[in-house]
């Protein structure tokens, strides 16, 4: 009879294995790691909350199903927009647990908005934020110097913006200074570049080793796709260019590309050859506004002198001349008659002073009123000096006064004009001579100067 053991009825017991939870969460993670390495999620941002550590946490969510998204820093850094809550995006990364808490959670290596693309997104997010803050106000822009004589332009020297600008800028206007600043137009360092240049052109180093500072800055770049032009909507460049104290023209890609600089500038064109043409006029025009201003400032200037001659020879038919000469000898006779007057009143005034003391020492002779005779002629001496010091004061107030009336007619005479050297030329039949072309030799002419006249005959002429 066989045993139990032949019929096998006997199993080995089974082999219990116990995990530590460190242990089993981290097969798990490697586990899932391996299965889900490379995923796409796709859902609605919500709890979003951005780390000071650059980190960014949030959840995702489908319905009723929801699912925890890191994104580090050095991932997060890349990103062209801002997530939000409420936000429905597509997240590419890996599925993995985080064993301090035991979760599932995703970590994100890169993120899209579902819908728009995130360079668009991220556009309309700063462009908001900008416009809210004034950046693009009307009233901040700076206007454009009309005729700048020094354009500083911010580009790529490689490029071919900056040619066709040189080409038209020379064509249009060859005095004009350009001066280049080289700085990459594509590429992650090209929005800290072009702020750069534009920094300088601002900076007192500029005005040191140009001379002076430029008029106008233009930041240029040919045409591109939105990632070629991308650099030109970064908001630090942005604030860069709002801070200028340069007026700047930004011209950036073809006349349909709008970037953020375009907003923020003092004056957008539509293309960098659009810009050069806008910057400067053309010497034409230049020229014809030179023309013109030339003949109007030529009639203001024949205006005048007419005018002045009409009222010239006004007050020369009226005699002012002699009446000027007649009015200055009445007032230094009037001046003479005051001071002879003051003079012979200090005379009598001491005469009669000296009497009253003769007549006082006279009656007091007999008495041996030496203090008194002394008082009185110490007083006598005193109203003596009174007297003078305030006919003095009179005589010279009053000949301050005529000297004032006569400078204020001296400054009014017409023959102030004639004193500075100047002439006034007739010729045989009392004509004034305006050009010396319509005299010729062996006329005589005559000349009135500030002080008489003369008669002479013209040898040559030129």
């Amino acid at each position: 009879m066989s045993g139990p053991g032949q019929l096998g009825l006997f199993a080995a017991p089974p082999t219990r294995t116990v995990w530590t939870v460190r242990d089993l969460v981290s097969t798990v993670r490697t586990a899932i790691e391996r299965q889900y390495a490379d995923v796409y999620v796709e859902g609605e941002i919500s709890n979003f909350k951005p780390a000071s550590s650059g980190h960014l946490y949030f959840t995702l969510k489908d319905g009723d199903a929801q699912l925890r998204i890191v994104m580090f820093r050095t991932q997060a850094r890349l990103l062209r927009f801002k997530p939000a809550d409420g936000m429905q995006i597509i997240a590419r990364g890996r599925v993995t647990v985080y064993e301090a808490r035991g979760e599932l959670q995703f970590s994100a290596e890169y993120l899209e908005p579902k819908g728009a693309g995130a360079l668009q997104v991220a556009f309309e997010q700063l462009k908001a934020k900008l416009a809210e803050e004034g950046l693009f106000d009307a009233s901040r822009k700076k206007p454009m110097p009309p005729l700048p004589q020094r354009i500083g332009v911010v580009t790529s020297p490689q490029g071919a913006a900056i040619h066709d600008m040189l080409n038209i800028l020379k064509r249009r206007h060859e005095s004009v200074h350009v001066y280049i600043y080289p700085a990459q137009v594509q590429g992650e360092a090209a929005a800290s570049e072009v702020a750069s240049g534009v920094r300088f052109f601002n900076s007192p180093a500029a005005e040191k080793s140009m001379g002076a500072k430029v008029d106008v800055i233009i930041v240029a770049r040919g045409g591109g796709s939105a990632e070629d032009l991308w650099a030109f909507n970064n908001e630090g460049l942005a604030r860069t260019i709002a801070t200028s104290e340069i007026p700047i023209i930004s011209a950036v890609g073809h006349e349909t590309d709008f970037t953020i600089a375009d907003f923020v500038a003092d004056l957008r064109a539509p293309t960098p050859s659009a810009a050069a043409e806008l910057v400067i006029e053309s010497k034409i025009q230049l020229n014809e506004r030179v023309n013109g201003l030339y003949i109007r400032l030529g009639r203001a200037v024949r205006y005048r002198i007419l005018t002045a001659r009409s009222h010239f020879a006004e007050l020369a038919k009226h005699a002012a001349f002699t009446r000027i000469r007649d009015l200055f000898n009445r007032r230094q006779q009037r001046l003479d008659e005051l001071a002879f007057k003051l003079a012979s009143a200090q005379k009598h005034n001491i005469s009669e002073l000296r009497s009253r003391i003769a007549v006082a020492e006279s009656r007091l002779r007999a008495h041996d009123l030496r203090r008194v005779l002394a008082a009185l002629r110490r007083e006598g001496d005193a109203a003596n000096a009174r007297l003078a010091t305030t006919m003095r004061q009179q005589l010279a107030q009053r000949r301050a006064r005529i000297d004032q009336a006569s400078a204020r007619l001296v400054a009014l005479s017409p023959l102030n004009i004639l004193e500075r050297g100047y002439a006034l030329v007739f010729d045989a039949v009392g004509n004034v001579v305006k050009d010396a072309s319509l005299l010729s030799a062996g006329d005589t002419v005559s000349a009135r100067l500030a002080r008489g006249t003369f008669t002479a005959t013209v040898k040559a002429n030129k």
